[in-house]
Parts: C-alpha cells; structure tokens; sequence
C-alpha cells in the first residue's frame, strides 16, 4: 500500500471527471466551461468556496509554480500545505471536499530559470510530482521559458521535449497513488503569457494562427509518444493559446471574437480538447461567455479577484473614516499607508512592472493597477494587523447605509434586495463574489450540474 495513500482518495476523481465531461459538451457547443481560481489569498478562497456552494458547482483553484512549490514559493507553501489549506477552509464552510478541483498552473522552471537547464528541470519534476502527490487532477506543463544555459529562445520541440519530461514525472507520481486516485489531466502549449501578467501596454496581443496550433499539437504529440506517454497524451484537455486579450497597469484588451473565428473550429477530435485562456481577469461577462461559447473553455483568473479584495478593503477605510475620523479614543487603521511601506520596503514584486513615472504616479499605480501588485503584500504582519484593526473598528457600530451607497453601492443594493449582512466581511466577500459570478454566469455551472445529473 502506497504511503501516501488517503481514506478519503476515491473523492479526488468526481472533479477531474467533471472537468472532462465539461470538456465534450464544450466541444458540442454547449455553452459550458470551467474558471480556474489562480490565487493563494484567504479571502478570495473563501469567497470562491462560497459562490461554488451558491452555483452547486465544483471549486476549481489553481497554484502557481511560483506561488507553491517544494521551496515554499512565495506563499511558504508546498503542494500538499496547499491542498491541505484548502481543504481546511472547505470544511470549515461545509463545502464538500470532492469538489474541489486543484491544478497547477505554469508548472515548469519558472521559479528556477536563473539554473542550468538540466538542475532547472530536476527542480520542476519534483514539484510536479509534488503536485500529483498532493492531490492535484489538472497539471499545465509549462516550459516554455529559457533557462540560463539556453539561448533567448526556446525551440518547440524543446519546450515539447521538456514538457514530455515533466509529465513523465507526474505519471510516475500517480503510479505511487494507485488506481483509486483520477489519472492527471494535462494542458500544453507553447504561446504562454508570463506568470503574473504582461509588463508593457500598447497594442493587443496577436491571436495565435491555425498553422500554429497544428504545429504545436504535432510537436507535443511527437515528443509524447518518443517518451512513451501515448496515454498521457490521451488525457491532453486543455491547449494554451492566446486568444488576443490581456490587461496592464491601466489598460484592459477586449475579447474580439471576430478575431478568433479561424481558431474556433480548428481543434482536434483526439485528443479531445478546448483551450485554456490566460488572463482574463477584467473581462466583461458578455466577453467571457463569448470566449466560453468560441471553446476558450478554461477561463483563468487571478488578480481581477484580490483586486476586488483591495476595492472593498479601500472603501471600508473610507467609510471607517468618515465615522471614527473625529472620534476620540478610537485608534484609526492604516491599511494603505502599511502596504504602501511594505511595498517601498521590498521591491521584488512590483518594481519592474511600474518602471516609470514620478513619485506619486508610482504610488497610483501601486495601489491601484489592474496588474495588481499589491496582491503580494497582504499577508505582510504589519499589513495584516491593520486590516484586523480595520475590521474590528467597523464592529463595533452599525454601518449607516447612506456611507455604504457612496462608497459600496453593490453591496449597498445586495444588502437590501438579496439578504447580504450588514457587516465588513460579508460585504468584501460579496464584492469578491462579483466578479466570480461573472466567471460562473459565462461558464453556465449550473447547467452542468443539472444535466449531468449528479443531485449537488
């Protein structure tokens, strides 16, 4: 018996096979699709797990190779710490655990890329198995970026090359688990957006051409099959291309579907696929159905939902102002004066994505930047200790709803047709919710469950 094995592993296969039944009624042209959650915050995973519960629908939450991995990444996590979290908060809210849908996304040398090659892939391959190991059922190989021995660019047979090596690992990881555990589901490409969003604006990305996506197929298909993974290759469900949208600091690139129609009928019967679109974050719902509708059936999203987090959290402060302001005895919270000093402190995260302007139009930009780098200081003690203060003020006396129509309409309207408490949390996890409803309207959750017949 594996050591890793667990009571409760046959739970682990009603997503994955969720996820691949979503993927033959997408290519039926059912308007069907899937929104992957890609963040590690508190906050915006309890408010996926609440619209989950609220849609009958699975959680489909997805960890970086940057933000989780054998090394701690930068959430201090490895897979299993953030399965287990994850799970945690899922039982805490009475979401049923064989919902949750977890995958991996860039997974690759990303976090390594500054080593050889060859120390650059050993490192991806355990985190990869990793992953397996941890729970995960959807993996995207990603190796699409040079490491330090290679030249400035990648040939695709060697990002396939590399990509077959990665996927080894994971099927020699799911070998250790048993049959009981769901084989990994895989997405490949080789046009992959940076992890974390693109640095410059300008003009919208190009749409990846048909020649493109039929090369990229071959190639992978090829190096699959020299490396034996010919029933890997089988589980292939998701292509990454870019279907020409993109945000930067204070630019959002529309979905324009008349750009994509070539693209929309081009995919192979086997395997049976749709394709994975990256950074969708600020999309409107019509755009998002549209791509859902077009077979961009994986939708990601990540920034779009802490940047609703920071939205809220900024107008409480607001409001809390406005009613403790001239207050004696009540010490006012400083939240954005402290991730302000977090984010002059420690520059890794945000300083080569706003390179220019003066002092104050760099302060704009991060506090307020659709790329939202902000995103990585919140867990930062002396950030953290200030939005509990915050919380805690706003405890402590009714939120007038007048303040709350200037500063919050949405959840000024939520709170008096739709039930929402009066309180601080529940009104940042609404106006987190917003934007996941959009996802979950666009990609027709419900549908899926009421056909699929499953009795969520």
């Amino acid at each position: 018996m594996s050591t890793h094995q667990d009571p409760t592993r046959p739970a682990y296969g009603y997503a994955a096979n969720h996820l691949q039944d979503m993927v033959r009624r997408n290519r039926r042209s059912e308007t069907i699709g899937t929104y992957a959650v890609c963040s590690a915050h508190p906050w915006v995973l309890d408010a996926a797990l609440q619209q989950a519960m609220e849609d009958n629908s699975i959680v489909h939450v997805e960890s970086t190779s940057s933000q989780v991995n054998q090394e701690g990444g930068y959430t201090g996590q490895a897979p299993r710490d953030f399965a287990e979290a994850l799970r945690g908060r899922a039982q805490t809210l009475g979401f049923p655990r064989e919902q949750i849908l977890l995958g991996g996304d860039h997974l690759g040398p990303y976090p390594w890329r500054d080593k050889p090659a060859k120390d650059a892939l050993a490192k991806a391959s355990r985190l990869v198995r990793d992953c397996v190991l941890a729970g995960y059922s959807k993996i995207h190989l990603d190796t699409s970026m040079p490491c330090a021995d290679d030249g400035e660019a990648l040939t695709e047979e060697t990002v396939a090359q590399r990509a077959s090596v990665l996927c080894e690992a994971a099927e020699l990881a799911h070998g250790e688990l048993g049959p009981a555990f769901p084989q990994p589901l895989y997405v490949v490409g080789t046009e992959v957006p940076v992890p974390g969003g693109e640095t410059l604006a300008g003009e919208p990305p190009a749409v990846t051409t048909v020649d493109h996506i039929h090369q990229t197929l071959k190639t992978f298909e090829v190096a699959f099959a020299a490396r034996g993974l010919a029933s890997a290759w089988e589980r292939v469900i998701g292509l990454v291309v870019q279907p020409g949208v993109e945000f930067g600091s204070d630019v959002v690139f529309e979905y324009q579907r008349s750009k994509t129609l070539a693209i929309k009928g081009c995919l192979p019967d086997n395997p049976l696929l749709v394709y994975e679109a990256h950074s969708t974050d600020y999309q409107s719902t019509r755009a998002l159905s549209q791509m859902v509708e077009d077979h961009f059936a994986i939708l990601k999203v990540g920034p779009g939902l802490t940047f609703a987090f920071r939205e809220a959290i900024f107008a409480l402060s607001a409001i809390e102002n406005e009613i403790f302001g001239a207050r004696k005895g009540v010490q006012l919270s400083q939240v954005r004066e402290e991730l302000e000093k977090a984010m002059l402190k420690n520059l890794t995260y945000w300083r080569s994505y706003y390179s220019s302007g003066d002092d104050q139009e760099l302060s704009m930009l991060r506090a307020y930047s659709y790329s939202d780098r902000c995103r990585y200081y919140w867990p930062e003690p002396a950030v953290e200790q200030e939005l509990q203060r915050l919380l805690l003020n706003l405890s402590r006396q009714l939120i007038p709803m007048t303040l709350l129509s200037q500063y919050l309409p949405a959840e000024y309207e939520a709170i008096r047709t739709l039930g929402v408490r009066l309180d601080a949390p529940a009104m940042v996890h609404h106006h987190i919710r917003s934007v996941l409803r959009s996802y979950a309207g666009a990609c027709g959750l419900r549908a899926i469950e009421a056909s699929a017949g499953t009795g969520l």
